[in-house]
């Protein structure tokens, strides 16, 4: 007679006797036939074509305007002057004037548009210091070696904010007015604020502790970045929510873009008063440009985008496209199937036969 098993043996190593542990649950298995796969296949073409189509006329509901001003007629002087880097301190402004056939009804978003600026590359999305812009003081005198080579200034003070990311901000502002049929040029308010998103303003971008000092108080000895034109404690001086750190120019631009073109949000049209109450009305505009922002050496593009929204966001085709494409698909899927169980399938019949 052989020994009993112990508790070390094979016995104590099987899965107890209960119907899960021993696979014995009722299951159910679907039995793939014409009559039920090829119904699903109709339905989810029909479903994907409805919603193709009711996402297209959405956006196409929407109203767009893109003005490219890079080398504008009224512009030209500008573009060559920032060719040269010596001129960077320089001002240059010019206007650009346009028109609109159609009334712009409902909130109108003002945005700036790059071309070919590449905001995706590591090496450039690494350089910034999250902990600066949270207002950290050990932060603020003595950032991140990830902002070299704009990690110091000439003199050897901390930059505030650090890195290429900020040093590269788009600095072009912009001044929209409406030229009404009587001759008066009526100044179209935008409101510069509210642009970011909340998590942003309020929890990754902070200034630092000013402990009943001053904004610039609290950032002395920084200097700003070598490519600003003042320190970042004067972004906007009358608005101390909207200043420092937390600016929304700033924070717009520190989210960086996925693609190489892309606009980022400048201001959202304020309508509280006349004739601005229902949007953009029809006519003659212009658009004062202070021109800054250099794209020549990346053989890039500058352009203003005005554009009315649905819940569905701008004018973006992709999301209809792809869902009319993929009903597309779908159904000559369905066609295909529905022939061959037609010619080899039905009635019982099969590729023998």
């Amino acid at each position: 007679m052989g020994k009993a098993k112990g508790k070390s043996g094979p016995l104590a190593r099987r899965p107890d006797n209960s119907a899960f542990k021993q696979q014995r649950l009722p299951a159910w298995s679907p039995m793939l036939t014409a009559n039920t796969v090829l119904p699903f296949f109709y339905f989810m073409a029909l479903i994907c074509l409805l919603l193709g189509v009711w996402l297209l006329l959405t956006v196409q509901s929407t109203q767009e305007m893109k003005l490219d001003y890079t080398e504008a007629e009224t512009c030209s002087k500008c573009f060559e002057m920032r060719k040269n880097v010596s001129n960077a301190a320089q001002t240059c402004t010019c206007t650009v004037k346009f028109r609109i056939e159609k009334a712009f009804k409902g909130d109108v978003f003002f945005y700036y548009g790059l071309r070919n600026f590449h905001q995706n590359l590591r090496r450039y999305m690494d350089s910034r210091d999250d902990g600066q812009m949270v207002g950290r003081k050990n932060k603020l005198k003595n950032p991140s070696t990830y902002c070299e080579p704009f990690m110091k200034d000439p003199s050897g003070h901390p930059i505030a904010p650090c890195g290429a990311v900020a040093n590269s901000i788009f600095n072009d502002s912009f001044t929209l007015m409406y030229h009404q049929s009587s001759g008066d040029i009526v100044w179209a308010p935008l409101l510069r604020e509210g642009l970011s998103w909340y998590t942003d303003k309020y929890i990754k971008f902070r200034n630092p502790p000013t402990d009943n000092l001053t904004l610039e108080q609290a950032f002395e000895g920084t200097a700003p970045p070598l490519y600003w034109q003042k320190p970042v404690y004067e972004l906007d001086p009358s608005d101390p929510m909207n200043n420092g750190f937390v600016n929304d120019d700033l924070i717009v631009w520190m989210r960086e873009a996925a693609f190489p073109n892309f606009k980022k949000l400048y201001g959202i049209l304020h309508r509280i008063t006349k004739p601005f109450m229902n949007g953009l009305p029809a006519g003659n505009y212009s658009i004062r440009i202070s021109y800054n922002f250099p794209v020549q050496y990346f053989r890039g593009r500058k352009e203003v985008v005005l554009t009315t929204v649905t819940w569905f966001g701008g004018q973006n085709h992709f999301l209809p496209i792809a869902y009319l494409v993929t009903s597309s698909l779908i159904l000559l899927i369905a066609v295909v199937l529905t022939v061959v169980w037609w010619k080899f399938g039905k009635g019982g019949k099969n590729m023998k036969e």
